[in-house]
């Protein structure tokens, strides 16, 4: 017999919550062959967590047995298996490719990737190597710094004797990125040009002996040659021909032809072209590692009775802090002490102070900090008004909102976009074919009356004009741009992949509730029966539901209340939950019930009246949720809800058609008529009702069927669905765990405002990547043609260096992009 069996990743694999990770893949693989064992995949329930949910066979493998399996095999995996993160400083995206690509051919290294923003992410075998061994190895690539301490990837493995630290501890080695500090290359490159102007006006103007303008080009060779001369060694070592080694070959021909000063122009131009890509990418890189400079270093902390100023990182969850007006806030937490406004911008993006307000139930929020209301919690680096107030820590620092941004943003970097693997691909068959196109031309003469010295000259003169340089960093430079713009305008996005695909969509899924709408259900109207007054219609139905905890019944009591104002109401006892019906209660000793009218003429329930049954029809007709009280046997009246949509849904929606977002469709578990209403008072012109999880996941397959489609919701009950949309968006991530991993796009503002936001930058990195690649190509189709026919290295290499800061600088015109509709 088919038994399921779900168990927690994270319990299996310790804080592991991704179910994406390489980690989860082999442990399904582990323990899919296994005798017994029908099927093993991943789920979630209920929006919790992934889940592993294993079909078996109790007859063959019985529970117990099935549990010891599952946890050894997640054992070994974790014990085994390391992965690290660590910021490196990283010149540019070649260099990038070289350090990956080294990393690769080490022992143990299962999988590596690093991009120019200075990340790079390492997965390994513990039985073959060391998280401590790849540092130092990582150290000796030279890669012009050091790694600095690790951030946190995949904190959670099971680390042997507690060795495997991936918390913001002690940084690495100090570094200063050359051995004249960062700007070495360049320093380099400027020592080039000068020797090369020097060697060329003493040659042509001055009468002096021939070794002195010799030695200045022979100096320039040096200077210009030397970090070129070192990435294709390394890509040798990699038996990979890249860019670089193309350049050293045409400058070592111009050499041996005698064209000292063409040479050196050739290794000048890229050279400056590698040290102006570095200074220019470098200003992409701070704008992330800005949001790290949120936070302040130290928090007062209030111990014993006295106030303590301490390290942030020695914050403790339960500790309280004090935060004075206009400061920073060190930690997450609620208050405890104390009213404000908050600037949150630095986190989620909102432009206006969110007003805070202490809890009311220590206890209670101690128990569940992250279910509090937004008018409670705050976050690590956002900015105090002016009242003081004392915060309750709920997350270490490492743990915070900001902290996980700050990981995700740079993780997100080493995510190549569809358009950069093309780019990768084509650029590994496209370098060897310009190397046989060059041995091709050396024989030109052959073919041709020449002198072999003009074919090789204009050999050497295509491998210049055929190196794509502006190809390899076109789209890297875009993506980062892009990333982390999106960061600072409250938008976690996950990679050039997600980035691109946002941009390209033609589709978006919304799900209704806590999305479009604010998912706080409303009285909107109050039907009471023939010879019945609203008052006591709402006295019975607030005396029964104040004794729930069901969000419908929460809404009556809450609304029943402001409209009964100060009338006393009768007591309500023996409350009895009807699972998906109502409820149950006595007033005075008479039952009462409360709930669907569906409820009524079933189980020996008398049917409602005609009146009864009119008035609801009539409030479903107008999209109402409806809720019947009936005392005793006489119907005492009907009371219809609503969600209502959010203030900023219809404005926001609007600006998505505008963006050129052709079909937008809310799909819900509620009534049909419910979410028709909903979606007419939001502009959207399809809504899909009574869809359970299942089908919502149906519908977006559906969908994605016919375009690209993402679908937005809490991320947490829309995970499934949200998993299988080609972008999945997560609203209101900041401080939800769930949200922040099950997404491909994070809002971290409850907003639907900065949707627009999130597609308009998406669609301009897009545009910008395509810009880029037609530059990249189309400079190389011009000038492979124009070299065959004669023109020259030097003319060469100042468009090819010049469509490389093209597309660099083309790509850094994302850090300053404004939305338009604002």
């Amino acid at each position: 017999m088919t038994e399921k069996l779900r168990l927690d990743i994270p319990i299996v694999l310790p804080e592991v919550s991704d179910a994406a990770d390489a980690c989860v893949a082999r442990l399904i693989s582990d323990l899919r062959p296994r005798q017994g064992v029908e099927d093993v995949h991943v789920t979630t329930r209920d929006g919790e967590l992934p889940q592993l949910c294993i079909h078996y066979d109790a007859d063959i493998l019985p529970l117990p047995r099935i549990r010891d399996l599952v946890d050894s095999a997640g054992a070994r995996i974790a014990e085994r298996f390391g992965h690290a993160v660590w910021q490196l400083d990283i010149p540019h995206q070649r260099r990038a490719r070289t350090i990956a690509g080294r990393l690769r051919t080490l022992p143990g290294v299962l999988e590596a990737d690093a991009s120019a923003s200075g990340t790079v992410r390492v997965e390994f075998d513990r039985s073959v190597t060391t998280e401590a061994s790849l540092r130092e190895q990582l150290d000796g690539i030279k890669v012009g710094a050091a790694a600095k301490a690790p951030v946190d990837g995949h904190a959670g493995h099971r680390h042997p004797e507690g060795k495997h630290d991936h918390g913001e501890g002690e940084a690495g080695h100090a570094h200063e990125g050359g051995i004249l500090g960062a700007n070495t290359e360049l320093i380099f490159s400027l020592a080039c040009g000068a020797l090369l102007v020097g060697g060329y006006v003493v040659e042509k103007f001055l009468a002096v002996p021939a070794w002195l303008p010799f030695a200045a080009y022979l100096g320039a060779y040096f200077f210009g040659g030397f970090f070129t001369l070192r990435e294709a060694i390394d890509n040798l070592r990699l038996k990979r021909f890249e860019i670089d080694t193309l350049m050293l070959v045409a400058a070592a021909g111009a050499a041996a032809l005698g064209a000292w000063a063409e040479g050196a122009l050739l290794l000048f131009l890229f050279s400056l072209g590698h040290a102006l890509e570095h200074y220019a990418m470098g200003r992409a890189k701070r704008a992330i590692e800005a949001l790290a400079e949120l936070a302040p270093r130290t928090a007062l902390v209030r111990r014993n009775g006295e106030l303590q100023e301490v390290p942030v990182e020695d914050l403790a969850v339960g500790d309280v802090v004090v935060v004075k007006p206009d400061a920073r806030l060190p930690a997450d937490g609620f208050l405890v002490k104390g009213e404000s406004s908050v600037n949150q911008a630095p986190v989620t993006g909102e432009s206006i102070p969110v007003d805070k307000r202490p809890v009311t139930d220590e206890a209670e929020a101690r128990a569940n900090p992250d279910k509090l209301d937004a008018v409670h919690r705050v976050f690590a680096g956002t900015i105090n008004g002016s009242g003081a107030i004392e915060v309750e820590v709920t997350r270490r620092s490492t743990d915070t909102t900001l902290a996980k941004v700050i990981r995700m943003v740079s993780e997100a970097e080493t995510q190549k976009s569809p358009t950069q693997r093309f780019t990768d691909k084509f650029e590994r068959f496209f370098v060897p074919a310009v190397l046989a196109l060059a041995v091709l031309l050396l024989f030109a003469g052959v073919v041709i009356d020449e002198p072999f010295r003009d074919s090789f000259y204009r050999a050497m003169a295509v491998l210049v004009a055929a190196s794509p340089c502006a190809l390899a960093i076109a789209t890297p430079s875009a993506v980062l741009s892009g990333v982390a713009r999106a960061a600072r305008g409250g938008v976690l996005v996950k990679g050039g992949g997600p980035l691109e695909n946002l941009g390209s969509l033609s589709a978006i899924a919304f799900d209704k509730t806590g999305t479009l709408t604010a998912g706080r259900p409303q009285v909107t109207d109050v039907v009471p029966a023939p010879g019945v007054t609203d008052d006591e219609l709402l006295a019975v139905a607030v005396a029964v539901e104040s004794l729930s905890d069901h969000p419908l019944a929460k809404a009556i009591a809450r609304d029943g209340r402001e409209r009964l104002g100060k009338r006393p109401l009768p007591e309500a006892s023996d409350l009895d939950s009807l699972t998906g019906r109502g409820v149950a209660a006595r007033i005075a000793g008479e039952a009462v019930l409360i709930g669907k009218a569906e409820m009524f003429g079933t189980e020996g329930i008398a049917p409602l009246s005609e009146a009864m049954q009119q008035a609801i029809a009539t409030l479903r007709e107008g999209g109402r949720t409806t809720m019947v009280v009936r005392k005793g046997d006489r119907d005492l009246g009907a009371i219809g809800l609503m969600d209502t949509p959010r203030e900023a849904a219809k404005a926001a929606l609007a600006r998505l058609h505008a963006l050129g977002i052709k079909r937008m469709i809310m799909i819900s578990g509620d009534h049909q008529k419910v979410a028709e209403a909903v979606a007419g008072q939001v502009g959207l012109d399809e809504a899909w009702g009574n869809l359970m999880p299942e089908d919502k996941v149906e519908a977006i397959k559906k969908l994605r069927a016919e375009a690209k489609v993402a679908m937005v919701g809490d991320g947490v009950n829309d995970a499934p669905a949200m998993a299988n949309a080609t972008v999945g968006i997560a609203m209101g991530a900041a401080g939800s765990d769930v949200a922040l991993e099950t997404a491909d796009v994070a809002l971290m503002a409850d907003d639907l405002a900065h949707l627009p936001f999130a597609v308009g930058l998406s669609r301009t990195t897009r545009l910008v990547i395509l810009q880029n690649v037609f530059v990249s190509l189309g400079v190389v189709a011009f000038l492979v043609p124009a070299t065959i026919m004669g023109l020259g290295i030097g003319s060469a290499v100042a468009m090819h260096e010049g469509s490389t800061l093209l597309v660099v600088f083309n790509a850094l015109r994302l850090l300053a992009y404004r939305d338009k509709m604002v």
